[in-house]
């Protein structure tokens, strides 16, 4: 079956940095794009960013433009958050999830994800 597994949360004080990972199994990783979301208590899941299906495209909230990148490493079946300059507001239980790169654009980069992750914590200091 499908598994997203992220990993790389954890305690971090503001200003620093912290790194997602978020291995895939159970699927062809490469026609997928891939999503990180995130649901601080008390509100709704949000968007974070997303790739294309190469990489070749990224797209961010604008809460994170700026300080977080996404990647994707096609032949680990990775993909991956880069969190620089983090803030108090970025905490929140972060998530990856896969969208099926044949579904068709309506929602794309915010909707339509087929599969996601359990989590991974992220507590930002200040």
């Amino acid at each position: 079956q499908v598994q997203l597994v992220e990993s790389g949360g954890g305690l971090v004080q503001a200003g620093g940095s912290l790194r997602l990972s978020c291995a895939a199994s159970g699927l062809t990783f490469s026609s997928y794009a891939m999503g990180w979301f995130r649901q601080a208590p008390g509100n709704e899941r949000e968007f974070v960013a997303a790739i294309s299906l190469t990489g070749g495209s990224t797209y961010y909230a604008d809460s994170v433009k700026g300080r977080f990148t996404i990647s994707r490493d096609n032949a680990k079946k990775s993909v991956y958050l880069q969190m620089n300059r983090v803030k108090p507001e970025d905490t929140a239980v972060y998530y990856c999830a896969a969208r099926l790169g044949l579904k068709a654009p309506r929602g794309w980069p915010q909707e339509g994800y087929d599969y996601w992750g359990q989590g991974t914590q992220v507590t930002v200091s200040s």
